[in-house]
């Protein structure tokens, strides 16, 4: 994103049947560009990458103050802490991949669950309003961490020959289908799962910031045109869609990490 690529800036004197014939400002691509906040030598730095520092410092700093002292009776924090961790480990982990194998995934799963849920999070708190998973690089960039890592453990425990037999689904049993079953399994692994592991906390977040930014500025919009119970109608769905927002946040980072521990569970099993 060049430096030049800026959010609209909405004009607060359109309304229906306005003067100066603007119409609604309707939401779109623009709605998720950002002056730089920063920016020399080529390089910039905006709201985005602001938030995304931020979100590893909400996750970093909560997890510190829960954990720095450990009590054996908890207080607030450090009870939050263990809820949150636990909810993670034995929710997800130990359910996806069995306590045994999942064991020591458990600190980089619990991290990747908080840091996608934050970064999530910043969509409905006053002032940021802005998802950063709707940013399609941020997804991308998590998705490939964990692609890495599954694609790193599924040849360290089979080997070569072992791991190719694993991604491509090879199984003597299918006989003549077996050639066509590998060639699909290897496209759906390799490139496939990580597109839509990706895709999916991206498109979700991007429709979610999409829908609360029209039913935000329709509120002002009709307001401002004096269409006073129509105006009532956007802001009661405004916050409507928080809500749903909030739920579709918690949701997306418990699937994103279960799908994560999935793609391992799968690179751990012996193949047959």
């Amino acid at each position: 994103m060049s430096a030049d690529q800026t959010t609209l800036a909405f004009d607060w004197s359109c309304r229906i049947m306005a003067d100066n014939g603007c119409g609604f400002p309707a939401p779109g691509l623009h709605s998720f560009l950002f002056k730089p906040i920063f920016e020399a030598g080529g390089f910039y730095f905006n709201k985005t990458m602001l938030l995304a520092l931020l979100t590893s410092l909400v996750v970093v700093g909560f997890f510190w103050m829960a954990f720095n002292k450990p009590k054996l009776v908890p207080g607030k924090i450090q009870m939050i802490g263990e809820a949150g961790f636990d909810f993670v480990r034995k929710g997800i982990v130990y359910e996806t991949m069995g306590k045994r194998e999942g064991e020591k995934y458990v600190p980089f799963m619990v991290s990747l669950f908080f840091f996608v849920w934050v970064m999530n999070i910043w969509s409905v708190v006053p002032l940021t309003q802005f998802p950063v998973a709707s940013v399609i690089a941020y997804p991308a960039g998590l998705a490939i961490i964990v692609y890495l890592m599954w694609m790193s453990v599924t040849f360290k425990r089979h080997g070569f020959v072992g791991g190719l037999k694993n991604v491509t689904g090879y199984d003597k049993s299918l006989g003549p289908v077996l050639p066509l079953v590998m060639v699909i399994e290897f496209f759906s692994n390799v490139l496939v799962r990580p597109f839509t592991h990706m895709v999916r906390l991206f498109a979700n977040m991007f429709a979610g910031h999409l829908l609360l930014v029209m039913f935000t500025v329709a509120s002002w919009y009709l307001l401002n045109s004096w269409l006073i119970p129509a105006a009532g109608v956007s802001f009661v769905m405004t916050m409507v869609m928080i809500g749903f927002e909030l739920f579709v946040q918690a949701i997306q980072a418990y699937v994103f990490v279960l799908l994560a521990c999935t793609y391992l569970q799968g690179a751990l099993a012996e193949h047959h």
